[in-house]
């Protein structure tokens, strides 16, 4: 018998299914089963779900609040574009904006302070991956997503876009400082 040549029996279909097939039916049942449930299990007490929280808004607005934060707290300019970094203050609460092809501003961090980071994008989607500790947002514009977290370690994390926004997509990197 040939792989290239039709099957002698037409209405293949119809033959018995052999005992070899039942069994790997049955174990590719049994095991699509287990990860069912671990999906459940890990959504639930895998404590891998960001806490997160997503708000209606304008570009115009998240603007003007992150525009007033950073004229409030930058401690400095780097890079050859004089991007600003903020210190962020001691309520915790940063603004981060995503446009094409550049995170704005940068932050400075504390160890072990709690804060919430406030994500919008002006133009188009761009996803937000903090690497290496891997937090993946998608942002998407006129919505305000909030990302609670509390660095561990000290260092320098980069922000990677994540989420193809156009010709100058491989260049759109930001940083966050911890200290």
């Amino acid at each position: 018998m040939s792989a290239i040549l039709p099957p002698s029996e037409r209405l293949w279909w119809k033959q018995p299914i052999d005992k070899t097939e039942w069994a790997w039916i049955g174990i590719a049942f049994v095991w699509g089963m287990i990860m069912f449930v671990m999906m459940i299990y890990w959504h639930v007490y895998g404590k891998q779900n960001l806490s997160n929280e997503a708000y209606k808004t304008t570009p115009e607005m998240f603007a003007a609040k992150a525009e007033k934060f950073i004229a409030e707290n930058t401690i400095r300019k780097e890079t050859d574009q004089e991007i600003p970094v903020v210190k962020v203050p001691a309520n915790g609460e940063a603004y981060l904006i995503a446009r094409l092809w550049q995170w704005y501003p940068i932050l400075e961090l504390e160890k072990g302070k709690e804060y919430k980071i406030h994500l919008s994008s002006m133009d188009y989607n761009h996803g937000f991956s903090l690497q290496p500790v891997n937090i993946n947002i998608q942002v998407v514009p006129g919505y305000e997503h909030v990302v609670k977290m509390t660095p561990t370690s000290s260092g320098t994390f980069a922000i990677v876009c994540n989420e193809f926004c156009g010709i100058g997509h491989h260049s759109m990197l930001g940083r966050i400082y911890v200290k």
